[in-house]
């Protein structure tokens, strides 16, 4: 009798034990208990997805900011007619310092070329079709030189994301099976299958999987989200340059066309004016 109940005391001990620690399954717990190893695997998970969300903020705000701006510009051109306007119109911002430093190099881009355009024709005094198309090609050069070289310094730190994405669940799943390697360990030091003893460590296994799982969904997202964004605003930056081609094309056009009336106006016959006695010694030489 005495042995019977020194075995189920025993047994309540051991009951006891199992259920405080299967009510203790936090995930903190859990973390508290793990190897060395899966601690640093869930650590590095962790901080993956808090620097996702990291460049999720900040380049929602860049992203916003410059595809307001790009959109405005882009409206502001589609509603002028002329260059020169763009150019007085930026040369005032710039004074007041509300110019936007990509669209600023735009336009000192095409003003350049302009002012040497301008200068040829002074100098030359001349322009053909040959001149007007240098000066359309170097420009629409230099403005997808530009919209390449903006759009991949608003991208910059996407890339982050696409690796989170796609590395984050392999980490996860070295973690579990690092854990659940040591649990079926401590399953044969044990020698026991009791689910109870099995539990706890495949458990603590399973939540690295969950942590590179964390990681990765939103990883994936955001990336997806910015790639979308990113074309867009490079579609934005195709129809500026497009736009401030029209305009160039028609303002070489009209400083052509002045200087060719200007020329014309130069080759043509000075009528010669008498004075009233010329005419009168005329009249008496011819009688």
């Amino acid at each position: 009798m005495v042995w019977a109940d020194q075995t189920q005391a025993t047994a309540g001990v051991a009951e006891t034990v199992i259920s405080s620690e299967l009510h203790d399954l936090s995930a903190l717990s859990m973390f508290m208990k793990a190897d060395w190893i899966v601690q640093a695997v869930m650590l590095s998970l962790i901080l993956a997805s808090v620097l996702s969300w990291t460049v999720w903020l900040v380049k929602t705000v860049q992203i916003s900011n410059a595809g307001r701006r790009a959109n405005g510009f882009r409206k502001r051109l589609s509603e002028t007619e002329q260059l020169s306007t763009i150019f007085k119109e930026a040369q005032a911002t710039v004074h007041q310092n509300r110019q936007n430093g990509q669209h600023r190099q735009i336009i000192e881009t095409l003003l350049k070329e302009c002012t040497e355009f301008d200068h040829k024709l002074k100098t030359i005094g001349a322009s053909n079709s040959l001149s007007q198309d240098g000066v359309k090609e170097r420009v629409a050069q230099r403005l997808i030189s530009l919209e390449t070289h903006y759009t991949a310094e608003l991208g910059k730190g996407v890339g982050v994301l696409a690796s989170i994405s796609s590395t984050a669940p392999f980490i996860g799943l070295f973690g579990t099976v690092w854990g659940i390697m040591n649990s079926f360990i401590g399953i044969a030091s044990a020698n026991t299958t009791n689910l109870s003893v099995v539990a706890p460590g495949i458990a603590e296994a399973l939540l690295a999987t969950a942590a590179g799982l964390v990681a990765a969904i939103p990883a994936a997202l955001f990336y997806n989200y910015f790639s979308r964004k990113l074309s867009e605003y490079r579609r934005v930056q195709t129809a500026i340059s497009s736009e401030l081609m029209v305009l160039l094309s028609r303002y070489l056009e009209d400083k052509s066309f002045t200087q060719m009336r200007k020329k014309a106006a130069d080759q043509l016959p000075t009528p010669i004016h008498t004075s009233p006695a010329q005419e009168k010694q005329t009249l008496i030489h011819s009688v």
